[in-house]
């Protein structure tokens, strides 16, 4: 009998448990989803260090389910708790006809097994079927061949999420059990009578509150903003997050409480149509809204923040892939190693060689390159790069105490560097006797350098002074890398008296000779399979210091980087995003149920359909954008702040096209649950009494 009372039960309530049971469902298909990769990864036709990459990102996703997992349990939690509170008089109404606690308990339960169950059935099927697209993405993402792709269902992630969402509604299940317990006949029966008291606060204690919140909130976007080089540390990091959150508790409890009075100040709008029934039903629950409003603020602003940080940091770091990696390696030795003990004679002698040299000397076949270019690099103790930065050295130590300013500047002659560039496909210079240029494309040093540029650009090199053609410093690099690092390397005329034996290292970039992928990954084992490779076997036992880079590492690395954070950023996003939405609708829809006979009453005084729909369309609106309105002014400062620490990494060129996908996607999955809510609202204030 109990069970069939819950179908019925679940049948006549459908509309209650509509925006539960999706919530649920998505749930289970994003879980599910994220955890399958594992499934298509063997069909993803990888070199053997991507299929690492892959491998690890799984992992990752792994340690972030359990943290999903919990989110999603507490919000199963929440949702359901609300679903109680609007069935409080049908469990007096149990109770009256003689139904013990034990047995409403037992309803319950049985109504939670079968929502799960459906919910866990649905949200499968869905996962299943989506996890096909996200192995694709997966595959377009690393530049996986794709050939191999097959429809493929994963038992471990099918068991993972089952198991999951087992502990998640035993959960839920316990808490029903523990809330029935506890509830008394009289009170199940007046709940629907009871409302919360309405505080009408202070104004002016509300408008101080406000100000200490508002003073607060301005010096953590300033610390995360103008002061970013002093939060170094977790322990300086940590009190500015904690300012962050009482800051916005803070306000919220302010605004809740001057608003209402503020606007009742102004008649014309206080007793424009209902309006004051709509103020009044916002500030029906205002002790459980202050708090609601500013956890569902702060999942909004991580969901804005992770989400726009992370797709423009694979945004640019997959443009700077481009740009950054215009050969198939880059290979480098020092040079001019002095006559000590500490090296080898063979290391010593081969130290005077050219790259080309120590590469035939090690059975290298330089027909394997094409397009090669070797240039040596100089640098001397007599120009630091404190002295490039004399005239601005005391202030930008200050600053910046950590940095190693008796380092050694980069010289390279421009005719050497003009082969690279044109090599590479970049910006050739010519300079007079006189001149020099700085070649940085690291935007926080290049900030510090043209401070010095232009202040005094005059610097001396073996004994005559130069001065710098630009005021500023100009793009170019030589070594490859995933993104634009480099901090600087002086570009000096060929007449400048640069001696033997100040050359730093000997550099050669090249290209393979091979027209496939096949052949190009072929000469690429020679350099990367250490193991084997006969060429690493010459340069260990003779100790010659060699080393370099090539194309496919670099892109294999770099997007691996990029991809592990984007699916984490993305999983975590949509988590807290349908967390935020679920709980506000849920929350609107509860109310509009307990709030339905003064709906009806607002009829009975005359207010049209029209009126009232309005009315309800301004009060759902109200309490969807507090916390959006903030969370968006929250993450103007946050995302800057996140953009400053991966500066190396991601570029703010591609921060606005990364925040108009995260707009449109808060706008579809936001603005979807806010309709729901508005449409599921309409219909239950519409129901017969």
């Amino acid at each position: 009998m109990l069970f069939k009372l819950s179908i019925k039960n679940m049948r006549k309530t459908i509309k209650d448990f509509a925006i539960y049971f999706l919530t649920l469902v998505l749930g289970v298909a994003i879980f599910y989803m994220f955890n399958s990769l594992d499934s298509q990864e063997a069909m993803l036709q990888v070199s053997s260090s991507t299929r690492e990459l892959i491998q690890l990102m799984i992992t990752m996703l792994g340690f972030v389910s359990v943290f999903v997992a919990i989110i999603l349990g507490l919000l199963i939690v929440y949702a359901n708790n609300f679903l109680i509170n609007r069935r409080k008089k049908e469990f007096g109404t149990y109770m009256i006809l003689g139904m013990g606690k034990g047995q409403i308990s037992k309803i319950l339960l049985f109504e939670t097994i079968l929502v799960g169950l459906i919910s866990l059935v649905v949200g499968l099927i869905i996962g299943i079927f989506g996890s096909q697209f996200m192995s694709i993405l997966v595959g377009k993402l690393f530049e996986a061949d794709m050939s191999q792709f097959e429809f493929v269902f994963s038992k471990d992630a099918c068991i993972k999420t089952c198991i999951y969402f087992a502990v998640m509604y035993i959960a839920v299940m316990i808490f029903n059990t523990f809330t029935i317990s506890r509830y008394k006949l009289i009170n199940l029966l007046n709940a629907s009578k009871k409302n919360e008291k309405i505080k009408i606060k202070n104004l002016w204690v509300c408008i101080l509150v406000f100000i200490v919140g508002a003073v607060m909130l301005g010096y953590a976007y300033y610390k995360v903003t103008g002061g970013i080089e002093e939060l170094s540390t977790e322990e300086k990091m940590l009190p500015i997050i904690l300012i962050g959150i009482v800051s916005t508790i803070l306000i919220f409890w302010s605004v809740s409480g001057f608003i209402l009075k503020l606007i009742q100040l102004r008649k014309n709008i206080y007793l424009k149509d209902v309006n004051m029934f709509v103020l009044r039903q916002l500030h029906n629950k205002i002790n459980t809204t202050v708090v609601s409003m500013s956890v569902i603020c702060l999942m909004l602003f991580m969901t804005i923040t992770i989400l726009s940080s992370s797709l423009s940091l694979n945004n640019t770091m997959r443009k700077d892939l481009e740009e950054m990696t215009p050969v198939d390696i880059n290979l480098y030795k020092t040079a001019n190693l002095p006559d000590t003990e500490k090296f080898s004679k063979a290391c010593i002698e081969d130290s005077k060689k050219t790259m080309v040299e120590t590469l035939e000397n090690a059975g290298f076949d330089m027909n394997n390159f094409k397009d090669v270019v070797e240039i040596p690099i100089y640098a001397t103790n007599e120009l630091t790069f404190e002295d490039t930065l004399k005239p601005v050295y005391e202030d930008v130590k200050k600053q910046f105490p950590n940095i190693l300013y008796q380092t050694a500047e980069e010289l390279v002659k421009i005719s050497d560097y003009n082969k690279i560039a044109r090599l590479y496909g970049t910006t050739e210079y010519e300079l007079k006797d006189n001149e020099y240029i700085i070649l940085c494309d690291f935007d926080n040093m290049k900030e510090i350098r043209d401070k010095a540029l232009k202040t005094d650009s005059t610097i001396t090199i073996c004994g005559k002074e130069y001065k710098s053609k630009y005021d500023e410093c100009q793009n170019g690099y030589i070594e490859m890398s995933s993104s634009h690092i480099n901090t600087g390397i002086i570009l000096v005329p060929d007449s400048c008296n640069l001696t033997d034996d100040m050359k730093e290292e000997t550099f050669l970039a090249a290209n393979y000779n091979a027209d496939t992928e096949e052949g190009k990954e072929e000469i690429e084992k020679i350099f990367t399979d250490e193991t084997d490779s006969a060429l690493y076997k010459y340069l260990n036992e003779n100790g010659i210091s060699f080393d370099g880079m090539t194309k496919l590492t670099i892109i294999a690395s770099s997007l691996g980087i990029s991809t592990m954070v984007l699916f984490i950023a993305i999983y975590l996003g949509i988590i807290f995003l349908i967390a935020s939405s679920a709980i506000l609708a849920l929350k609107q829809l509860t109310e509009s149920s307990d709030n339905k006979q003064r709906y009806t009453i607002l009829r009975k005084i005359g207010a049209d359909e029209k009126m009232i729909n309005g009315a309800l369309f301004k009060q759902i609106g109200i309490f969807f954008l507090m916390p959006l309105i903030l969370a968006i002014i929250h993450s103007i400062f946050g995302v800057q702040f996140v953009m400053s620490m991966m500066s190396v990494l991601a570029s703010k060129d591609e921060l606005l096209p990364s925040v108009i996908v995260t707009i449109i996607v808060l706008g579809v999955v936001y603005g979807a649950y806010f309709m729901a809510t508005y449409l599921g609202s309409k219909n239950i204030i519409k129901e017969e009494e």
